[in-house]
Order: C-alpha cells, then structure tokens, then sequence
C-alpha cells in the first residue's frame, strides 16, 4: 500500500506534512494514475477523470477541501491560511458513467 500526495502547491504539501494522522511516501505534483493499485490512498486534488480511474482501481481517494472566496481562487496559501480557512481531506468514492 502506497500514500500519495497530489498538489503542485507548496502551501499544501506543508500542511500535510503537519497532519500527524497521514504519513506521506510519495509527493507528486501530477499523478500518474496507471500507478495506483488496489489497496493505495490517494490525497490531494484531482481532475474528475483521474479521481474515478484511482477508485476504479481499488484505491481510497480523499479530496483536500479548502473553502475560498473566488478571489483567492489560483492563489498560493500558507498552512496558517489553509488552517485558518478549515482545510480538511474528505473521502469520495467518483465513478465514470458511460451512456
């Protein structure tokens, strides 16, 4: 079993690195998602299409959440922001549904 860390931002790999509940073995600004196995936690933010391929294959996938007004949207945050503004990783369970 495998943990990653999927963020291009500074500001939240900080803050994960200070979350003693997760230990990180793999920092990644762009998951390759061919990767992931049965089994593996992912965090971080992903793409909805990436999200579903790491579920579909067995993985647990928790989003980082980080509540902002828009005008902070594409920002970088420090850990006291993102700590201040309640960041929190939340599981999610995404499927692709073909039609």
């Amino acid at each position: 079993m495998t943990t990653y860390f999927v963020s291009r931002h500074l500001g939240a790999i900080e803050w994960i690195k200070q979350q003693p509940q997760w230990q990180i073995d793999e920092f990644t600004p762009h998951l390759d998602a061919t990767r992931i196995q049965a089994g593996d936690v992912v965090l971080g933010t992903l793409p909805l299409h990436l999200a579903a391929e790491v579920c579909s294959r067995g993985a647990k996938l928790y989003f980082l959440m980080l509540p902002q007004q828009f005008a902070e949207r594409g920002n970088e945050h420090t850990v006291a922001a993102m700590s201040a503004a309640g960041a929190t990783l939340q599981r999610f369970e995404v499927k692709k549904i073909s039609e």
